[in-house]
């Protein structure tokens, strides 16, 4: 199994924890920079002691995470992470313009001679409004655009598109992809749309705010309709995001977590997108979805394999348990708690502790 270090770009002062869109108003320059220059510093030392890759994403008026264009990060980690792939997981594809993210990411490919990973996503349909694309079109934008940017990746010659999206004269990205014939894709995997459009597509999947029994059935239908079309998944093809915080012991670890609000982040953004589609209904047909975004306590969020807490020894039987049960062959693990000189030795832990010994599972 490998391991990814997931950072939100969480907003680290005063705000709102349940509110979205969140206002301008909540900002202090001083306090986005401190938390833009803390998150390069856990990348920095996630490559130091060993995760294999380290994660970017993109979300919109939120102080959950500030990174609208995760690419621009990903530049600069190209800078500081000198060994781990960098995973962007990744642009909300529907929302920009797919020649632009074809050319980002090979340029990003570029730059870390071949180190990043594609993540492919349709995003929360509540970040739609930020660019006023209608979220019932993004299934289809998807589609297209993901056909454009594989294309654009592997044709070498100039080539012309006219969809039903997009529409272009001329297609001819410079610089190309290092990685041959393109970086390895994913997309995210909930849905049974989504797992039957990665298997028909061989594109590996992402399952993130979930638990481990709802994705475990969204992996077991993926890698069923997978060998329909005539492959078989491995574990390297499924990434599975789980919060984590490891301390010298569990007591210390389970003290620490029950003490800070921010372990509840998570649940909170969350809980604010469902409630603020509520109006709307997007998810009136979709119970799962709802599961998977209640607030849960510290326990039972480890139980059901949201979060990894404990001392080293516990934390790898938990990681364990996950990989029995889901059979993914990558742990993408976002920062649970932000808690200064601790999360920073959260991180050394985890990779010098438990990464070790989960490399064969």
């Amino acid at each position: 199994m490998l391991a990814s270090l997931f950072c939100t770009s969480r907003y680290m002062g005063p705000s709102p924890q349940n509110v979205w869109p969140l206002a301008g108003v909540h900002y202090s320059s001083e306090i986005g920079t401190r938390s833009m220059n803390t998150v390069l510093d856990q990348f920095r030392y996630a490559d130091e002691f060993g995760f294999d890759w380290v994660t970017v994403a993109e979300h919109h008026y939120s102080g959950f995470s500030m990174t609208p264009n995760p690419m621009i990060v990903a530049g600069a980690l190209s800078q500081i992470v000198r060994r781990a792939k960098i995973a962007v997981l990744g642009p909300t594809i529907p929302l920009l313009n797919p020649v632009r993210v074809a050319e980002e990411f090979a340029m990003l490919d570029t730059m870390t001679g071949g180190r990043v990973v594609a993540g492919l996503f349709r995003g929360t349909p509540n970040e739609y409004v930020t660019y006023n694309i209608n979220p019932d079109e993004s299934r289809a934008r998807f589609a297209e655009a993901i056909e454009i940017i594989k294309l654009a990746w592997t044709e070498p010659q100039p080539f012309g598109w006219q969809g039903r999206y997009y529409q272009y004269s001329t297609i001819s990205i410079w610089p190309r992809p290092v990685q041959v014939p393109h970086p390895p894709i994913y997309m995210s995997g909930s849905s049974p749309e989504a797992g039957d459009f990665a298997a028909r597509n061989r594109i590996g999947l992402g399952f993130a705010f979930t638990t481990v029994p709802q994705a475990k059935k969204a992996a077991d239908y993926f890698r069923g309709r997978a060998q329909h079309y005539g492959w078989d998944p491995q574990p390297k093809d499924l990434i599975y995001r789980v919060g984590f915080y490891v301390a010298d012991s569990d007591a210390e670890a389970i003290a620490d977590m029950s003490a800070t609000p921010n372990r509840a982040s998570l649940s909170a953004a969350n809980a604010a997108i469902v409630a603020a589609l509520a109006e709307t209904n997007y998810y009136g047909r979709d119970e799962g979805q709802r599961n998977r975004t209640a607030t849960r306590n510290l326990q039972e969020r480890i139980d059901l394999g949201q979060l990894l807490v404990g001392g080293p020894n516990t934390v790898v039987q938990q990681i364990k348990r996950i990989c029995d049960e889901l059979g993914a062959g990558i742990l993408d693990c976002t920062i649970a708690a932000q808690l200064g000189d601790k999360t920073l030795r959260s991180i050394e832990l985890f990779g010098t502790k438990v990464l070790p010994r989960i490399r064969e599972l």
